[in-house]
């Protein structure tokens, strides 16, 4: 069990948009939720991706070690 407390406007605002998806609150937040994880866990993984990155190189370089400019 989890709980929070919300201004008056964002309360309303949820009431309205569980009510307009056929749902109700908890599972408004509960989506709200997962998705800011699985958008933190991306966020994450890029990092960790352009950290390993060693150096970039230009496109002109790199036609040319692919062998594209002969």
């Amino acid at each position: 069990m989890f709980a929070i407390r919300l201004d008056k406007e964002i309360e309303q605002e949820l009431n309205l948009l569980a009510k307009s998806r056929g749902t109700n609150r908890s599972a408004v937040v509960r989506e709200a939720i997962l998705r800011y994880l699985e958008d933190n866990e991306d966020l994450e993984v890029a990092k960790e991706a352009r950290s390993r990155i060693r150096s970039s190189k230009s496109l002109k370089q790199m036609r040319k070690d692919l062998g594209l400019d002969r």
